[in-house]
């Protein structure tokens, strides 16, 4: 079972036990849990949900791993030809890291996995 949602205008396509960086959320603690609820589409085996735009009713729950850890580091550097001026900056975003807990769809069917015995 998976599902596509969205946060901070991006799109994350996310099962349960999965970890993600998201958004930085400022005053979260480790273990604090989190909700998402703009399910984009929702798949389940047996059938897929497609939101218009977003499932009703649809959650995904995650829990905060890690509150705040920096991305990359970016590199901007402007030159100004044959004038001797050049500027160079640096960045690195913030993120917070989740791990998906439960995916939580009205009316979805499930299809069980086989196990091999």
């Amino acid at each position: 079972m998976f599902a596509i949602i969205e946060d901070g205008s991006r799109q994350y396509r996310v099962e349960q036990g999965a970890e993600l960086d998201v958004d930085y959320r400022a005053g979260s603690e480790a273990g604090q849990s989190l909700s998402f609820d703009r399910i984009l589409l929702a798949n389940g085996g047996a059938a897929s949900v497609i939101g218009k735009p977003s499932i009703e009713g649809a959650t995904v729950e995650a829990e905060i791993i890690d509150p705040e850890h920096k991305g990359v580091k970016l590199e901007i550097q402007k030159v100004r030809r044959r004038k001797n001026s050049r500027t160079h900056t640096g960045h690195r975003q913030k993120h917070t890291t989740v791990r998906v807990t439960a995916i939580n769809v009205p009316g979805l069917e499930v299809a069980e996995k086989k196990t091999d015995a």
